[in-house]
C-alpha cells in the first residue's frame, strides 16, 4: 500500500487536515470478512443479510406463572363463586410431551413453557388459590418442596380471554424474517438474537488489531521511579485506550528508546499482530527524531510499494505527522507527534476514521456539532492552521478549557470536545457560533 495523495512538496509546503485525511482514507481499505463465533463478533461488522430458520418464539407459550385452562371452564368466575377445576399435572419449560387439558381440567404451567393441547388461556396464578383452597394467593409453592401441587384441585377467581397471557408462536419473528441485515454492528442484543435463531457463528469484518508504540528515551513507566530529565509515558496509554474506544484491538508497546535500530527491529516484531501501526513521538526536526530516521530506511529498505511519507499540515497543535506503510504485507502506518495534546487530537482526526475504515463501518468520524462560544475573551489563532481547542461542551454552549500548549494533559482530561477555528480564522469573539467536535 502507498500512500495514494502523495504529492512533490516544498520544505515549506505544508498539506491541509482534509488532504491528509483523505490520503489516508483513500488508501486504507477494510479488513477482509472471516467467520467467527457469537462471542468472538462482539462490535464487528455483519457482512451479510441473516434470515430467520425457525419462528420465535417456536411454539406458543406462556408468559405467566399459572393454570393453563379452557375459557369455557372459568367464565363467570369470581372470588364469591370460583371456578373449581381438576388439576391434571404440571408443564415447565422445556416440557416435550405436555398433558392434555380436556374440560373441567386445568395443568400448572410455568412461564415459557409450551401451551398445552387443550388448553385456550392462562391464567396467572395469583387469580387463583394454588390449590391449597385458602383465598388467592401471591405464588406457587415450589414443586420440590410441594410435588402434591400438581394435582388436586384448583379455585380459579378471575375469568379470562382466549389466548391471554399466551406468547404466540412468531410473535416476535417469523421464518423468512430478515433478522439482521448486512452492515449491523453486533453489540449484545444482536448477538441475543443470533443465538435465539440458532446461529453459532457469524461472518464479519474482525475488529482492527492495532499496535500503538510511544518514543523517547525520556519515557517511564507508569508506577517507576522518575531521574532527572525523565517523564512517565502517558501517550501509549492514552492512544491505546482511545483505540480500543474506536473499536480495535489494541496493544500496547513500551516506550522504545531514541534508537533507529531498536524501533526498527520493534516494528518488525509488531508486525505479526498488526492490522494498523501507530507510534507516538519521534516526527519532527529534531536531531532524536527516530521515528523518522528508523522509517526513511525501512521505505528503503521493505517490500516495493511500502515506505512512510513525514510531512506537516496546516493545524494546531499536531503539525508534524507520517503516513504509509511497511512491512511484506504493507500494513498501514501513521505517526503521530509526542507532545500528548498532539498526538491525542492527531488520533481523533486520522486514527480513528482508518480504525473504524478498517471495521468497515460507515459512520467513522466523530460527531459535530455548532455551539455557542462562552469565553472570558476571544480565542486567538495563527492564520493559516485549522486550530483545534479543547473545550467543555453542554446545552448548546463550549467553553474552552486550558490553553492552547499541546503538552496541558490535565485540560484535555476535562475537555469532551474540540473547538474548530478555521484556518481563514484569527479571532473568534465570545458569543460566536463555533464548530465543536464531540468526543465520546
Amino acid at each position: 500500500m502507498t500512500s495514494a495523495a502523495t504529492r512533490p512538496a516544498g520544505p515549506d509546503d505544508l498539506w491541509s487536515v482534509d488532504e491528509h485525511l483523505e490520503d489516508i482514507l483513500s488508501t486504507v481499505r477494510p479488513l477482509e470478512p472471516i467467520e467467527l463465533q457469537l462471542l468472538d463478533a462482539q462490535g464487528c461488522v455483519l457482512v451479510e443479510d441473516v434470515t430467520v430458520p425457525v419462528s420465535l418464539p417456536p411454539f406458543d407459550n406462556s408468559s405467566m406463572d399459572g393454570y393453563a385452562v379452557r375459557v369455557a371452564d372459568i367464565a363467570g368466575a369470581g372470588e364469591e363463586f370460583p371456578a373449581v377445576l381438576e388439576v391434571v399435572g404440571d408443564v415447565a419449560a422445556g416440557a416435550a410431551d405436555p398433558v392434555r387439558v380436556g374440560p373441567g381440567q386445568a395443568a400448572r404451567i410455568m412461564t415459557g413453557a409450551p401451551l398445552p393441547p387443550g388448553a385456550e388461556t392462562v391464567v396467572p396464578v395469583e387469580w387463583t388459590d394454588g390449590g391449597l383452597g385458602e383465598g388467592p394467593v401471591s405464588g406457587m409453592r415450589s414443586r420440590t418442596l410441594a410435588p402434591q401441587g400438581a394435582e388436586g384441585q384448583v379455585c380459579v377467581y378471575r375469568s379470562a380471554a382466549a389466548r391471554a397471557h399466551v406468547r404466540a408462536r412468531g410473535s416476535d419473528v417469523k421464518a423468512g424474517d430478515l433478522a439482521l441485515e448486512a452492515g449491523t454492528v453486533l453489540g449484545p442484543p444482536q448477538l441475543a438474537l443470533l443465538a435465539a435463531i440458532g446461529r453459532g457463528t457469524v461472518r464479519v469484518r474482525p475488529r482492527p488489531r492495532v499496535v500503538v508504540l510511544s518514543t523517547g528515551s525520556e519515557l517511564v513507566q507508569p508506577g517507576e521511579e522518575l531521574g532527572p530529565g525523565q517523564i512517565h509515558d502517558s501517550n501509549s496509554f492514552a492512544l491505546t485506550a482511545a483505540a480500543r474506544d474506536a473499536g480495535a484491538i489494541a496493544y500496547r508497546v513500551g516506550a522504545v528508546a531514541d534508537d533507529a535500530e531498536t524501533l526498527r527491529s520493534t516494528i518488525e516484531d509488531q508486525l505479526i499482530r498488526a492490522d494498523l501501526l501507530v507510534t507516538t513521538g519521534g516526527v519532527s526536526v529534531g536531531a532524536y527524531d527516530v521515528v523518522k530516521e528508523a522509517l526513511s530506511y525501512a521505505a528503503d529498505a521493505d517490500e516495493a510499494g511500502s515506505g512512510v511519507e513525514f510531512r506537516r499540515l496546516a493545524m494546531q497543535p499536531g503539525k508534524p505527522q507520517g503516513f504509509g506503510s511497511i512491512g511484506p504485507d504493507h500494513t498501514p502506518l501513521l505517526a503521530l507527534p509526542g507532545n500528548p495534546v498532539s498526538s491525542y487530537v492527531s488520533f481523533e482526526l486520522f486514527v480513528r476514521p482508518a480504525i473504524r475504515t478498517l471495521s468497515g463501518l460507515k459512520d467513522i468520524h466523530r460527531p459535530r456539532a455548532r455551539a455557542e462560544l462562552t469565553a472570558d475573551e476571544a480565542l486567538r489563532s495563527p492564520r493559516g492552521r485549522r486550530q483545534f481547542l479543547r473545550g467543555v461542551h453542554a446545552g448548546g454552549k463550549v467553553s474552552p478549557v486550558g490553553g492552547a500548549g499541546s503538552h496541558l494533559i490535565a485540560a484535555l482530561a476535562r475537555a469532551n470536545a474540540l473547538i474548530v477555528v478555521p484556518e481563514d480564522v484569527e479571532s473568534v469573539e465570545p458569543g460566536t457560533e463555533v464548530e465543536v467536535v464531540l468526543l465520546g
